[in-house]
């Protein structure tokens, strides 16, 4: 049986020739085999035309899958923000009782907010314009306006405007409110207390006593029925013999004007109320100790009796000016700083700003701020009681 040859059309899609075996191999039309290839070359056009379209999504799909990469990376998680690192104190706290936690909390922060004075004393708080601070500059002859901002300016100077040597203890010291609001301060050169009215006169108050001038008036407080109590030693005369009066005395001065001498003591210097008016308090800084007197109905003074002896202490410091809380507690600045002491005469705890404290004032709208004058520097502490003034 014969066997024919026969090659594909180029348009066939069989590469290879093929035997074709007569009567068992069918041979096909031609056109069968075009029409084949027709439908072949369509199935290439539609499967070429959807491999861009596969591409197309595939290459978006890549693209967002990037992007969600980029993205996680670019914004991780925030971290959270570290806790803020407390503020250094500007000194440390003694606790010798276990009450005195109730008065300075123990996470309390002695700050440090102004620095530069010759040597600072008399501190006063003063309600208007906002609340400010006013304290003495003693060898500077000033007194100095302190805002709660840090901004620091005079509010009077000079204090005493006859000639001195620089650098002596010429200026104002111890700075009270009186009952109308005005700014009340002694006088060491001048020898007297003065009152600046809130127009800016400035005024004698008292400068006497018996014919004599007075010695050099430290520290001062009113009682609630407007008569001013203070101490007058000389402490800011050139020397002790320079003083008019033979004593040390303390001092009350009625409304009327009535000067009485009360007491003496040998270096009578802080004064200050228990909140009844029922007993009268001074600090002695000549012996490092602190007095207590009971009041009289008529505003004279009973006899004296020590509260509290420092006289042993190794600090530097002495019994210096001192206030009282709603409770009854002295803050009264000693040896090496405040000391805490309870109305029995129980030493609670001593609060030690880096430089030795020589007066101390409540402060703020609440009362609850200690401001402390020392040396060249004025420090504050927020406590847990009220002031009682």
């Amino acid at each position: 049986m014969p066997i024919a040859l026969y090659r594909a059309r180029p348009s066939d899609p069989v590469r290879d020739l093929a035997p074709s075996v007569d009567g068992l191999i069918p041979r096909r039309h031609p056109n069968t085999f075009r029409s084949r290839s027709r439908v072949l070359r369509c199935g290439e056009r539609r499967a070429k035309r959807m491999i861009p379209r596969r591409r197309h999504v595939m290459r978006r799909w890549a693209l967002l899958a990037v992007f969600l990469m980029v993205g996680c990376g670019a914004a991780p998680e925030p971290e959270p923000a570290p806790e803020p690192e407390p503020e250094p104190s500007a000194g440390t706290i003694e606790r010798l009782d276990p009450s005195f936690d109730r008065l300075v909390p123990p996470d309390a922060v002695i700050e440090h907010l102004a620095e530069g004075f010759g040597f600072t004393e008399g501190p006063a708080w003063v309600d208007r314009d906002g609340g400010f601070l006013l304290f003495s500059d003693i060898p500077g002859n000033r007194i100095v306006r302190w805002e709660p901002d840090g901004t620091v300016s005079d509010f009077l100077a000079p204090v005493y405007e006859g000639e001195h040597e620089e650098g002596r203890l010429v200026g104002s010291n111890g700075i009270i409110v009186d009952p109308e609001g005005d700014i009340v301060f002694t006088e060491h050169f001048n020898g007297r207390i003065s009152r600046m009215s809130a127009d800016g006169t400035r005024s004698v108050v008292v400068d006497s006593y018996e014919g004599g001038r007075l010695n050099s008036p430290n520290d001062l407080d009113y009682h609630s029925n407007g008569a001013l109590y203070f101490t007058d030693p000389a402490y800011g005369l050139p020397s002790p013999e320079d003083r008019a009066q033979d004593v040390n005395g303390i001092y009350r001065l009625n409304p009327d004007g009535e000067l009485a001498r009360l007491s003496e003591l040998p270096g009578p210097n802080g004064i200050a109320f228990s909140p009844d008016e029922s007993r009268l308090y001074v600090a002695d800084s000549s012996t490092r100790q602190w007095f207590v007197y009971p009041v009289a109905e008529d505003g004279t003074l009973g006899e004296g009796e020590l509260l509290l002896d420092a006289s042993d202490s190794e600090e530097s410091g002495s019994a210096d000016g001192l206030k009282i809380d709603e409770l009854g507690n002295l803050w009264a600045t000693g040896p090496g700083g405040v000391w805490v002491i309870r109305p029995d005469g129980l030493h609670l705890g001593t609060i030690k700003p880096n430089e030795v404290p020589a007066n101390v004032a409540w402060g703020d709208a609440d009362r609850r701020t200690l401001y402390m004058t020392a040396r060249t520097g004025l420090y504050r502490i927020r406590v847990n009681v009220t002031g009682d003034q």
